[in-house]
């Protein structure tokens, strides 16, 4: 195996397939990627044996076809710290050894066979469509922050894809939730489309933005009840979903909160932001009163002091004391599009309803704490 590749364009494939591999593993071929070449193109593959990515890329001059697998890690930081735009040649010089070479630098790589590199099957071409890479984006931006890190509940560590109708529209409808909040965003989508309801894993997901915030041109999907693919560009993201059952959250959606608040969203955040600098925890409740044209917002921690600060606000009725973890108010605020944050409540104890006014397709539930 022998060819000759731009740095840059090297770099950029690595750096997605790096995301998959775990730092720390057991199996000492998982921290490796798999490079081929055939047929004058590069194919990058990266497994963690739950996820697999593999990216195509074009070389400037292929000599030998050939595979190899050497550590993604070590290939990186090499490319990393070489100038930009300078021409990279990899040669495999036994089957041990890789050489890379590029301007005055040389580096002579261990490498392992890559007859013995994992790889699944790819026969998952079930429920194919095609749906915009940047909603989907957006659909799990919203999400992912309501997902739980609670192990002994699997079915939680991840986000409920799956399809919902609505007024005689079909959507593809995000929800996650930790038992504490939930957050939910759908995309509109042709009826026709049939979708298998999968709970996405959370290492998925946030491999998956981080592909997607590198404009994406199409995505299309396909997903069977254990995997779920991604095809993007050049690249491929095949996953396993969550074995498990998510629950049915509908029933924890406030259906009679009547009692509505609205704040500016950038002055609701900063407060939070400053009142809470005297917590060192901020799971730490954030107090809040409520009145007809303000909010009272307070944290007291006995180790550090008090933080108190008000915010001009509209509210329809009598006054209400409610207290929350102030990292759910933030981490929503962080995702609210409008530049209003509505708020729908009902009595101290229960749950809250926040929507977004750019976004219908969007919501959050907050359950409040006692302090």
């Amino acid at each position: 195996m022998e060819f000759t590749i731009d740095r840059d364009t090297f770099l950029k494939s690595l750096g997605h397939a790096n995301g998959v591999i775990e730092k720390k593993t057991t199996l000492p071929i998982l921290s490796n990627v798999l490079i081929e070449v055939k047929q004058s193109k590069i194919k990058i593959t990266a497994t963690d044996l739950d996820i697999i990515y593999f990216e195509e890329i074009t070389p400037k001059e292929v000599k030998n076809e050939g595979s190899t697998t050497t550590s993604a890690t070590i290939l990186y930081d090499i490319l990393r710290k070489l100038q930009s735009n300078e021409e990279v040649k990899l040669t495999l010089v036994t089957q041990n050894k890789l050489k890379l070479t590029s301007g005055n630098s040389k580096f002579n790589l261990l490498c392992l066979p890559s007859e013995n590199f994992p790889l699944s099957e790819d026969n998952n071409n079930q429920n194919n469509f095609e749906i915009s890479s940047q909603k989907l984006l957006r659909l799990l931006n919203k999400t992912k922050i309501s997902i739980s890190n609670d192990e002994t509940r699997h079915y939680l560590n991840g986000i409920f894809l799956h399809k919902t109708k609505l007024e005689n529209k079909s959507f593809l409808c995000g929800v996650a939730t930790d038992s504490h909040r939930l957050s939910s965003s759908s995309i509109e989508i042709d009826e026709n489309i049939n979708i298998e309801s999968v709970i996405l894993p959370k290492k998925t997901i946030f491999q998956l933005i981080s592909l997607l915030e590198q404009n994406v041109d199409s995505l299309k999907v396909s997903i069977n009840k254990s995997k779920i693919k991604f095809e993007m560009n050049n690249g491929v993201l095949i996953s396993k979903v969550i074995d498990g059952r998510f629950p049915d959250y509908n029933k924890v959606i406030p259906k009679t909160n009547d009692k509505i608040l609205e704040v500016k969203l950038n002055e609701f955040k900063d407060s939070i932001e400053r009142v809470t600098t005297v917590s060192t925890d901020r799971k730490e409740g954030l107090k809040m009163f409520i009145s007809k044209d303000a909010i009272q917002l307070s944290v007291n921690n006995p180790n550090s002091g008090e933080g108190v600060e008000n915010v001009n606000a509209k509210f329809n009725s009598d006054n209400l004391n409610i207290s929350f973890n102030s990292r759910y108010l933030s981490d929503i605020a962080s995702q609210i599009e409008n530049d209003l944050i509505v708020i729908n409540l009902k009595d101290p104890g229960s749950p809250i309803l926040i929507r977004d006014l750019s976004d219908k397709n969007s919501f959050h539930v907050v359950m409040p704490m006692k302090i």
